[in-house]
């Protein structure tokens, strides 16, 4: 080939060039039409990293959407991580306890001073990415109404995360009843504290629980909408420290101030199971589930996802997904 002779080439931004011999470059053509920042703003798992209209607000769709696709790698994770996931949550709720009652005892029971440093566990949890119960009355949910996961999955990780996240707030109140970490006076304090809530009625119990649901939902539902780890921070602590404002009930922090009292030698192991938790986990589930899970979703019409496709049929909607069977060769 002669050396003079124009070569057509392309460079990696779309744009057609004309290389001489003499090294002269010209460009032939426009850009193309997807530009670099919507490359760079597409996630792996197809679901929206910037609004598509304002490029810092997401519409219900794309919350929904970037919901279900991070709820899609969450199901397909390792029960041995969600387990442990969810035991670090237990005991940071145990962070939320310890901190609630020792500024409590110090205001000399001022609510809302006492009241303060309560979303700090939350805090961790939320920004840490760790599994709490509550929290996954939204995503899990959220492909079960997509037909993307059965109920069998859905009730999985529910009890692999409660599991843990009881078994790590009950390690942090053995802790915090046993090893002298409270004082004799801000002991008598968490004590008072504990009893409260097997001291309240069981329908009392179920209707804070539901606003307490619908809280840390609808908390999950913004984080979604979030870009930013400040925003996500203000909105954490704020939507939190409504629980000890609105004498809410949480049911980690309530199994945490009941594994509490039956360390420091208190009776109350099935009483508070059966009249103070329970109540408080249905309420926390039903304000999840019903009042922030069902709602956004039937407000997210229109949703298309990249990856799920495939949708599951009511037989393995109620019994799980068939296993693909080995085919020997």
């Amino acid at each position: 080939m002669n050396s003079s002779e124009p070569v057509s080439t392309e460079s990696t931004h779309g744009e057609s060039t004309d290389e001489t011999g003499n090294g002269d470059v010209q460009s032939e053509g426009p850009p193309g039409d997807e530009s670099v920042r919507d490359v760079v703003e597409q996630s792996r798992s197809g679901a929206p990293a910037a609004g598509a209209v304002v490029r810092d607000r997401f519409s219900a769709d794309e919350i929904f959407h970037r919901i279900v696709a991070a709820a899609d790698e969450e199901i397909s994770t390792g029960t041995r991580e969600l387990f442990f996931s969810a035991l670090a949550a237990g005991f940071a709720i145990t962070v939320t306890f310890m901190l609630y009652v020792s500024v409590t005892h110090a205001s000399e029971g001022a609510p809302i001073v006492g009241a303060l440093l309560y979303p700090l566990g939350f805090i961790y949890i939320i920004l840490g990415d760790y599994q709490l119960y509550t929290e996954n009355t939204l995503p899990p949910v959220a492909l079960v109404l997509e037909r993307l996961a059965s109920i069998p999955a859905l009730f999985g990780i529910w009890s692999v995360v409660f599991v843990g996240n009881l078994l790590g707030g009950s390690l942090g109140a053995l802790v915090l009843a046993t090893t002298g970490v409270f004082s004799n006076d801000v002991m008598k304090t968490a004590v008072a504290i504990s009893e409260t809530g097997i001291q309240t009625g069981s329908w009392s119990l179920f209707f804070k629980g539901a606003f307490a649901g619908l809280i840390v939902a609808g908390v999950v539902w913004i984080d979604y909408a979030s870009q930013d780890t400040i925003s996500r921070l203000v909105m954490v602590y704020i939507a939190f420290l409504a629980i000890p404002l609105g004498n809410l009930y949480h049911v980690v922090v309530s199994s945490t101030e009941l594994m509490f009292l039956v360390f420091r030698g208190k009776e109350v192991l099935l009483t508070g199971a059966t009249e103070f938790v329970l109540p408080v986990l249905l309420g926390n589930t039903v304000g999840g589930v019903v009042l922030v899970t069902v709602v956004n979703y039937f407000q997210a019409v229109e949703r298309t996802y990249q990856e799920q496709n495939y949708q599951l049929s009511a037989r393995e909607m109620v019994f799980g997904k068939d296993e693909p069977e080995d085919v020997d060769s």
